[in-house]
């Protein structure tokens, strides 16, 4: 990361969503070390929820933090996988289309990449991947705890950090509703 230690922090207001059907509070390790990471990095976490893998529900909780204008940023954890109750994608592709979204192709991209180092060819099977809807940003993430750190460490960390150079997601906020 090329942090310009002569530029200020900015810490960005991060709700985390965990899409699983079985997972609770307790158990739920991928969003617990989500959790971690972004207070770790001098984020505002705003608000940490677990739904069911069903698409009304996911878009339902993320349309609720788009609408708050406390929330800058979602990062979800769970559902990007190949199975017929895997449909965190969905969901998000649904949300952009209904709300004039933009989707970052380069986010799950980029994902993948770095995963392969980890995991190999099994990348493949992961469907990680980011919107921008109504001026907040939405990251899918895959469930695992190492997707959590790939996803965070090799890329969130670094995007969502304003003093990240030559660019980074924080210097675009304040664009981001224009028309």
């Amino acid at each position: 990361m090329a942090v310009d230690p002569s530029r200020t922090f900015k810490p960005v207001s991060i709700a985390v969503l965990t899409v699983s059907d079985t997972r609770t509070l307790a158990d739920d390790t991928s969003g617990a070390l989500l959790t971690e990471r972004v207070k770790g990095a001098g984020h505002k976490l705003i608000e940490r929820a677990i739904v069911r893998d069903d698409v009304a529900l996911i878009c339902s909780r993320i349309n609720t933090w788009i609408d708050d204008p406390k929330v800058d940023c979602v990062v979800t954890t769970g559902g990007t996988g190949m199975t017929g109750r895997d449909v965190t994608p969905e969901a998000l592709e649904q949300l952009r289309t209904a709300h004039g979204g933009k989707d970052i192709p380069g986010f799950g991209e980029l994902f993948r990449w770095i995963s392969f180092r980890s995991i190999g060819t099994s990348t493949i099977q992961s469907r990680a991947c980011a919107v921008l809807v109504r001026g907040t940003y939405v990251f899918a993430l895959p469930g695992s705890n190492g997707a959590v750190k790939d996803g965070w460490d090799g890329i969130l960390a670094e995007q969502l950090d304003s003093r990240n150079r030559p660019c980074n997601f924080v210097d675009l906020m304040p664009r981001l509703r224009e028309s």
